[in-house]
């Protein structure tokens, strides 16, 4: 039987190929940081979520070599078993102050987080609208609910309400989007949204991954930036990025929404916990993201920095505020050909192309961390210009 099989994938994997969007891995034999180990060989790095620099902050690795020693490796059970230790209690407490909620849940990521939340919360006779360019952990979660699915023009309000229109005979509604669009590094409109959802009453439900740990004032994401944390019923989020860039994801909102989700959640009942040593970092991540200001404002530079110089240059960015800066080329063979010129001056940094991105709007998407100096920036727009000289 597997020949059969092993032929069709074999042409599947060729079709891929042809295509030109065959993903492949680089391989990095360092810590993850602002410079990391490829072929033996130092690469600066300007595409991680290491937003803030955590991923190997020395605090934090003190903190898991304690967490191993105290709590172990892992638990070997689901929370509700025999898989709940202080830690999580703690985190979980922690990550709903920090966030101005009434309660969080922790799961596997945050890509489980999103899975598990639709199909608990809204059933036939309910209506999710789901921004076009939410992130695939949204759409997959929202295709296991038995909901009625709306779908908006990304970031068009006069669309969303438009749908918000057609719904209302719906029991429950919920407005659900990205804080952060990933691939243009664009803020969701919350305000406007918000604005919307209270009209119509509708819930509103935001990702904030690639936001919470440095926007806003204090790090709580895209809701405190734009002055709407009262107004936001669910987040869901990472720790996978800005909090350390290891791993696991929680959905922190109205208490009875996290009561619902720890009594039906399928990810959260039958997967294992979050690793004793996982929350340990993100505990000590969150720590540090909740007593000084210097990271986010060294990100906040670093992203201005970047910006101007780039402009200056004369490359053309999309415009924003945000520390993912997509750098636009008019062609998808000219955005692979400066990436593999980057990659020969020890610049580690990806194209998108179609269909990745729209046939047109070929990219390389360049990701500032709070690590990365002045030099490192200037080195990297010295990069692009010879790229394409």
């Amino acid at each position: 039987m597997y020949k059969n099989i092993r032929a069709q994938l074999l042409n599947e994997l060729s079709e891929i190929d042809k295509a030109g969007t065959t993903k492949s891995e680089t391989e990095i034999t360092s810590a993850q940081g602002s410079h990391v180990i490829i072929d033996g060989k130092s690469f600066l790095n300007f595409c991680s979520n290491n937003y803030l620099g955590l991923s190997n902050h020395p605090a934090i690795i003190a903190a898991v070599k304690v967490s191993l020693d105290e709590h172990g490796y892992g638990l070997s059970s689901v929370r509700f078993i025999c898989g709940t230790q202080d830690l999580h209690l703690k985190l979980e407490s922690q990550l709903t102050k920090f966030l101005s909620q009434e309660a969080t849940i922790l799961f596997p990521s945050c890509f489980d987080a999103n899975g598990g939340i639709f199909e608990v919360l809204m059933k036939e006779e309910d209506a999710i609208i789901s921004d076009e360019l939410n992130h695939a952990s949204i759409i997959d979660g929202i295709r296991l609910s038995k909901a009625k699915r709306f779908r908006y023009r990304n970031r068009d309000m006069a669309d969303l309400e438009k749908q918000l229109i057609e719904s209302q005979s719906a029991r429950r509604r919920l407005i659900v989007t990205d804080g952060v669009f990933s691939m243009d590094g664009y803020l969701a409109p919350l305000p406007e949204i918000c604005a919307l959802a209270a009209k119509y009453n509708a819930l509103v439900m935001v990702d904030d991954s690639h936001a919470v740990g440095f926007m806003g004032a204090t790090g709580a994401g895209t809701p405190e930036h734009f002055g709407v944390s009262d107004q936001v019923d669910i987040i869901s989020g990472t720790l996978g990025k800005a909090l350390g860039g290891a791993s696991g994801g929680y959905i922190s909102a109205r208490r009875e929404i996290v009561d619902i989700l720890r009594q039906k959640a399928r990810p959260y009942l039958f997967s294992n916990s979050v690793p004793p040593a996982v929350v340990s970092g993100s505990l000590k991540a969150l720590e540090l993201v909740s007593t000084s200001n210097e990271l986010r404002a060294a990100l906040r530079s670093n992203a201005k920095l970047f910006r101007e110089l780039m402009q200056a240059a004369g490359f053309t960015l999309l415009p924003g505020e945000h520390p993912i800066v997509p750098v636009m080329f008019s062609t998808e063979a000219q955005a692979l050909g400066v990436a593999q010129k980057l990659h020969t001056q020890g610049i580690h940094a990806v194209a998108f192309s179609y269909p990745v991105v729209p046939l047109g709007k070929a990219r390389i998407r360049i990701q500032l961390s709070a690590l990365h100096s002045q030099e490192d920036i200037h080195e990297c727009v010295r990069a692009f210009s010879q790229s394409v000289s």
